[in-house]
């Protein structure tokens, strides 16, 4: 009986991989995200996901970082008509502001008191043990610095419309999106799909629980108040004999029905010299005049600044706007949501609370969720 002699081994061929370590190969791969909303939460998981070594593209609908600690330019200098500082009590975001030295500063609103509807003093100010910082030469700066290393995949005046599996690859998920002059586009191969918007465009995208019930359900309770904002300037007060216009404080939180906030710009680091205030409403009042129109708002807005100030001058300028999601009012109550399954995350300040570094917290917990 005659044998077949064996064939050689090919040398060069590799071992066909064994399944555990196939799938360790996938799991350590680049992957690509992406990132809905180019705010705190946002910019903090996208560069997470980068220093990891993967690949994003990060959506923002509006012309650049920044989300809501946006800042305003007017011919009379710049406001920050969003969140107006932050605080440091997070050791991975102090490691994190590390990395930008010099761009924020101290702002001396430590002494910061509580006034009565006529500008009294209802509460003496105490000694804060933790310090208030502002980015300069706006709040934005922090945000659009960390988003740098983005470059063009920071796709910026683009809205995502539409979550859905990918036409040519039902594993990963595409991305409708709507742009200048009605323009549209689909952008595909993504792994995965995180989002850093406000609850109600959260709720939107999800398409109420049919992308992930998990998730749709956890934000359902979230509420968050808005906003009415009043931006005014008072150049008249930068005179040899006048330094500045009404008190010597510069920011008080009101129990005034209208205004819940005041702060003198123009005293933060960095900033224009040229006298700047930032109103920013309670809770209830803006909610009771939401549908308001701004000159509207503009007039009883004033009318109560000048009651809690003593300050009657008409500014040179006077800009309102409205943050329909500003302050949560109920959180989800932990720091981020990961759908591993559907490969869909969302993150936001309002996942744990309002705070600047809340936001900054939840996006790098959703990042390293879905690493």
């Amino acid at each position: 009986m005659t044998t077949r002699p064996r064939a050689k081994a090919d040398r060069h061929r590799s071992p066909a991989p064994s399944p555990d370590t196939a799938s360790d190969t996938a799991a350590t791969a680049p992957r690509h995200y992406a990132v809905v909303g180019a705010g705190m939460a946002g910019v903090a998981c996208a560069r997470t996901l980068v220093q990891a070594g993967h690949r994003v593209t990060m959506f923002e609908r509006g012309d650049g970082a920044g989300g809501r600690m946006a800042s305003v330019d007017t011919a009379f200098g710049r406001f920050d008509s969003g969140a107006q500082y932050f605080t440091v009590r997070d050791a991975r975001f102090a490691q994190a502001l590390e990395t930008v030295p010099g761009l924020c500063r101290r702002w001396s609103a430590n002494l910061v008191r509580v006034l009565d509807a006529h500008g009294r003093v209802a509460e003496a100010a105490l000694p804060s043990l933790e310090s208030h910082w502002v980015a300069q030469p706006g709040m934005d700066s922090l945000v659009a610095q960390w988003a740098q290393p983005l470059g063009d995949s920071l796709v910026t005046g683009t809205q995502v419309t539409r979550i859905e599996p990918d036409a040519l690859d039902a594993a990963r998920w595409q991305l409708r999106t709507a742009g200048a002059g009605d323009s549209q586009r689909v952008y595909s191969g993504f792994d995965a799909v995180l989002l850093a918007v406000p609850p109600s465009r959260a709720r939107s995208l999800l398409e109420e629980g049919k992308l992930s019930r998990s998730i749709s359900r956890q934000v359902e309770p979230v509420r968050i108040a808005p906003c009415w904002t009043l931006m005014i300037a008072f150049p008249q007060a930068n005179q040899p004999t006048m330094s500045h216009l009404g008190p010597q404080w510069n920011a008080a939180r009101s129990t005034h029905h209208r205004v819940a906030w005041l702060a003198r710009e123009s005293s933060k680091p960095g900033r224009e010299r040229i006298e700047r205030w930032t109103l920013q409403a309670s809770a209830t009042w803006s909610q009771e005049h939401l549908r308001d129109d701004a000159p509207r708002i503009e007039a009883k807005l004033l009318r109560a600044f000048s009651e809690i100030t003593g300050i009657h001058a008409t500014p040179a300028h006077a800009q309102a706007l409205c943050w329909a999601e500003a302050q949560t009012q109920v959180p989800v109550g932990q720091s981020h949501l990961w759908d591993a399954k559907a490969r869909i995350g969302v993150a936001g300040d309002w996942c744990i609370g309002h705070r600047v570094e809340d936001a900054f917290v939840s996006g790098l917990s959703l990042a390293l969720a879905a690493l």
